[in-house]
């Protein structure tokens, strides 16, 4: 049976993905373990711009954790909106391992919550 702080976590990340004005092209939770899930979601949207979102997810007690993201936003001809993750490669980032890709450049950014990206998501694809 998987942690109920996760189950939460999910069902909240499902219905930000169902107000999105979009083609849901995957949508995947692996349950690896009772208190560990990996999610994958592809969106596509009308306008040609994808996003994905990919997460380790761990959960522990009320407490929600992430070994590892990555939240990718691109345009309709593949060029780069934004990506948050926090693979570790930019040691320079002052919130090491955590940054965010926009064209031209990575800048250091905590990291954002899911459904957060989700709305930026929303709002730069006017989904």
């Amino acid at each position: 049976m998987l942690l109920d702080t996760l189950v939460r976590y999910l069902q909240d990340v499902e219905s930000a993905i169902k107000e999105l004005q979009g083609y849901v092209e995957r949508y995947e939770e692996e349950i690896i373990s009772p208190t560990r899930v990996n999610l994958r979601v592809r969106v596509r949207f009308a306008n040609g711009y994808l996003l994905e979102l990919n997460e380790a997810i761990v959960g522990e007690g009320e407490v929600i954790g992430h070994l590892g993201y990555r939240y990718h936003l691109q345009d309709k001809d593949n060029n780069l909106v934004f990506r948050y993750d926090n693979t570790p490669h930019y040691k320079s980032a002052h919130t090491f391992p955590h940054h965010k890709h926009v064209p031209d450049k990575v800048i250091g950014v905590q990291q954002p919550s899911i459904i957060d990206v989700i709305a930026e998501a929303k709002q730069r694809t006017n989904a």
